[in-house]
């Protein structure tokens, strides 16, 4: 497995002659994005790489379609030119595209592509903010995959989400050996205190209870409502433990790295 981390949740990922991104952002920096009920952010820097370097993409794993830290303008633009989109129910019948696909969370679908293994998704439960906020912020998935002669636990995309019952079973029905864990602290000013994304202390407490293989932070830089900045992060995962320590990889943006 090989991941490149492109900028906030934005990542290739490439296994098995698959080539996955996650939550496409491609915008450059400046802009202000409003997120409804008065909520706003800026991005504050660009991907590490454009889109058009990437190449052919298979699948877009798009956590959701709503918010532009997950989905921009040029992110938006990448989806028509992918083998599959997979997302939220809810998204895929605003995109209504015919290679949109739209999964409830622990819902799957396969994909196959010739000369590759079958790649299975299954979509992950997330809340992206504090109870009852799933009506104002909408609908979030998380991804789990495995494929023919992968490794015997799972690549887990978390999603925005922030760490609630749901998100703590899913480690309890799937073996986890890589994990994309999104972080950020996300908050704006209009709602105070309220998160909408995990801390980093929240996800070394994830790591604890599925004990991947490998978790790459990302969902943590770039944009103004990002309240846990890589500095924060990593002073905070520096005082966890030797267990979750070794398991944790931060990545050079731009630069692919193999996790095999």
């Amino acid at each position: 497995m090989k991941v490149t981390h492109l900028g906030g949740p934005t990542a290739l990922v490439e296994v098995a002659g698959w080539r996955i991104l996650t939550d496409p952002t491609f915008d450059p920096p400046g802009r202000r994005y409003t997120f409804g009920w008065g909520t706003a952010s800026r991005k504050v820097a660009g991907p590490a790489l454009p889109a058009t370097d990437l190449g052919d993409i298979d699948v877009v794993l798009l956590s959701h379609d709503h918010h532009a830290d997950n989905l921009d303008d040029a992110g938006r633009a990448v989806l028509p030119s992918a083998g599959a989109v997979v997302t939220t129910k809810s998204g895929a019948r605003r995109l209504g595209a015919e290679n949109v696909r739209g999964l409830l969370p622990w819902a799957s679908t396969v994909l196959e592509a010739p000369g590759k293994p079958s790649l299975n998704v299954t979509a992950t439960p997330c809340r992206h903010g504090p109870p009852l906020s799933r009506p104002i912020v909408g609908d979030v998935v998380g991804f789990a995959l495995t494929w023919e002669g992968g490794p015997d636990g799972q690549f887990w995309m978390t999603g925005d989400t922030v760490l609630y019952p749901e998100v703590r079973a899913v480690p309890e029905r799937i073996d986890v050996d890589t994990m994309l864990l999104h972080l950020g602290a996300v908050q704006f000013g209009i709602t105070g205190p309220l998160r909408y994304s995990m801390t980093g202390e929240e996800g070394i407490r994830l790591i604890e209870l599925a004990q991947p293989r490998i978790a790459v932070p990302v969902h943590f830089e770039g944009w103004s409502h990002f309240h846990e900045p890589q500095d924060h992060l990593r002073a905070t995962f520096d005082a966890a433990s030797d267990d979750v320590r070794s398991r944790v990889r931060w990545l050079e943006p731009g630069v692919p790295t193999d996790l095999a």
